[in-house]
């Protein structure tokens, strides 16, 4: 009953799930943890000091939870801020000197393929018609298509909600002006996502955690206990609404939407829609396993 940590390294946030093995190709969760250190706040060409302090000081936490839960094996994984600041190196070095924890930076191809190791724990991918899965980090954005046969197409796109933000996001309110240039920013940069959909079309879209909780939150009376839940896709203009026509004080205000994702949660829907009308989607379901649990299907060798 081996216990190992995975542990990943986000442009916003810092997650740790520490698991159980039961040594036969299964698991069960023993603690999990999320830090919004949000790396990427004032740019991810450089990680300011207020988030670089942050950041090691959640990995300190980290370790000392790891060490509690008895876990003898532990992975961390960086993704795109960790890839692209110019401070980069020097927190992996430290992060080493100071805990003791490895940071092993990953592409963005790398982060789309673990994606679809964990969302496939959740999703029952059957039949030939692909479905779409959506992750929104703040440096990145990786999409997958898969079906029944497995992973078709994947792509990491350097559209992440942190860059979005910093970049349109300039009023408060959002402006019309900001979501149109906002909005013309994402046709051309994922124009290689419109071509891939053209191939393939899909109807379904799988959103990984992070801002899909949101939507998951607002739209229903109840979070599922269950690894997957679907969303009644006519709730969303709704809460597309009321999210984007808010100001960030009217946002930190909402109950159930979390504080620490009131600030970039509007670039995040204005992506969600934008990718909901280019790929004419009619379903729509959020995985609650995502890079995580691929990480975990890798340390443990699961098929």
């Amino acid at each position: 009953m081996e216990r190992v940590a995975v542990i990943d390294l986000g442009t916003n946030t810092f997650h740790l799930l520490i698991v159980e093995s039961d040594g036969k190709g299964s698991f069960r969760e023993i603690f999990r943890q999320q830090v919004y250190a949000k790396l990427g706040i004032g740019g991810v060409e450089r990680i300011i000091p207020e988030s670089f302090n942050l950041g090691l000081t959640t990995l300190q936490l980290f370790r000392n939870a790891i060490a509690a839960h008895g876990a003898t094996r532990v992975q961390a994984f960086g993704t795109a801020a960790l890839r692209t600041a110019s401070n980069g190196p020097e927190f992996i070095r430290l992060a080493l000197m100071q805990t003791g924890i490895p940071i092993q930076l990953i592409s963005g191809d790398e982060e789309a393929r673990l994606i679809y190791r964990g969302v496939s724990l959740a999703v029952p991918f059957t039949g030939p018609e692909p479905a779409l899965i959506m992750d929104i980090g703040g440096g990145s954005v990786e999409f997958i298509l898969a079906n029944e046969e497995g992973l078709l197409w994947a792509q990491s796109f350097p559209v992440g909600v942190a860059v979005l933000c910093r970049r349109f996001h300039r009023s408060d309110p959002i402006t019309a002006e900001e979501m149109a240039e906002l909005y013309q920013f994402l046709a051309e940069e994922l124009a290689p996502l419109v071509a891939a959909l053209a191939q393939r079309p899909v109807r379904r879209l799988v959103g990984a955690a992070g801002a899909f909780d949101v939507i998951e939150a607002l739209a229903l009376p109840a979070i599922p206990a269950d690894p997957l839940a679907d969303i009644p896709l006519d709730r969303f203009p709704a809460i597309f609404e009321q999210v984007t026509k808010a100001t960030l004080a009217e946002r930190l205000a909402m109950p159930r939407l979390p504080q620490p994702r009131a600030d970039m949660i509007v670039a995040a829907f204005l992506l969600i829609e934008f990718v909901l009308r280019q790929a004419q989607i009619q379903e729509i379901s959020v995985s609650h396993y995502a890079m995580k649990e691929g990480m975990i299907r890798e340390l443990l060798g699961m098929g």
